[in-house]
């Protein structure tokens, strides 16, 4: 008898030890969701859905995009950052929740650091400085004495960090008054400006490409170090005279603290398998978004960096906590 509740016992101690394994190894076993701090119709919104789309195939679960806009992205940050480490919660980040809300606000909601384990970066943005086509300026230089000449006047159009530096930036070296106007995505800042509401923005190229080629916004300027491929004509923000962007614009997928490293790997490696594919390649490059990985590793000193990169880009331009 002793020995059958002996073999039992150990019978149970073997399943207890087997259980951690085997449930990393059914990973993933429900959907598994990738939450953004932008609404639908933006930039990352498409890019997201179209990576959401290969690694549902490649995973063998739906890979869904949750839009959780507002607060500039302190809304998405902290819901995946609260979130249970089991691998089912992601986000899909922009540099603003990352850098902006960590160094901007007295009381973040969340260490850019300790509150998040990176998996990989997902590449750059491309920015363009659109203007309403009844704006009467042509360039840049005219732009800007348009602006002073019209002080208060002109509204421009802000939804990220990217966005609300550049706004102190060319208020601080151009000298120009414009009106800031807080959106929680891009897609409702150009709508706005299509509307004749806002004056102007820095925009991606999916949300204005097909725009300017169709008259409806005009181009003034590329936040790129040469020019871009699908705008030729449009000057560098150098070229143009504007205020030259010093820290990278850019988007990389955290999960919670705290994530297994085994499933760390699994969607670093399956993210990666999917920007490498040629037709998603192309399919992104249309949008004007500059895919690129990393490995976990490699992400978190790039965010390490970037903080101390950004931090030195508010300081300059004056930008302090609230």
């Amino acid at each position: 008898m002793l020995k059958k509740y002996l073999h039992q016992f150990l019978i149970f101690v073997c399943l207890a030890l087997m259980a951690p394994w085997a449930m990393a190894q059914a990973w993933p076993s429900k959907p598994i969701r990738i939450v953004l701090q932008f609404p639908p119709g933006g930039s990352t919104d498409a890019v997201a859905r179209i990576l959401a789309q290969s690694m549902t195939a490649s995973l063998g679960q739906p890979v869904l995009v949750e839009n959780r806009p507002g607060a500039d992205g302190a809304i998405a940050g902290e819901f995946v950052a609260r979130a249970e480490p089991d691998g089912y919660t992601f986000f899909l980040a922009s540099n603003t929740p990352m850098m902006q809300v960590p160094l901007l606000k007295k009381n973040p909601p969340y260490d850019a650091v300790k509150s998040f384990t990176p998996v990989s970066l997902v590449g750059r943005y491309i920015y363009v400085l659109v203007t309403s086509p009844a704006v009467p300026a042509q360039n840049v230089t005219e732009l800007l004495n348009y602006s002073r000449a019209n002080p208060g006047k002109v509204n421009y159009g802000s939804y990220s960090g990217v966005t609300q530096l550049m706004h102190t930036r060319m208020k601080l070296d151009a000298k120009v008054d414009m009106n800031l106007i807080n959106y929680k995505g891009e897609a409702p800042a150009i709508t706005d400006i299509l509307g004749g509401h806002v004056q102007l923005t820095f925009a991606t190229p999916i949300s204005t490409l097909q725009h300017i080629k169709e008259g409806k916004l005009k181009a003034m300027a590329m936040l790129l170090p040469t020019r871009f491929s699908q705008l030729p004509n449009v000057p560098t923000a150098q070229e143009a005279g504007l205020p030259v962007l010093p820290a990278a614009t850019w988007a990389a997928l955290f999960g919670p603290a705290k994530l297994p490293a085994d499933i760390t790997m699994r969607m670093n490696k399956e993210l990666n398998a999917a920007m490498a594919k040629p037709e998603i390649r192309d399919r992104i490059d249309k949008l004007g978004f500059d895919l690129g990985g990393s490995t976990p590793a490699e992400l978190g000193l790039f965010v390490q960096d970037q903080l101390g990169a950004w931090g030195k880009a508010f300081a300059e331009a004056g930008m302090k906590p609230e």
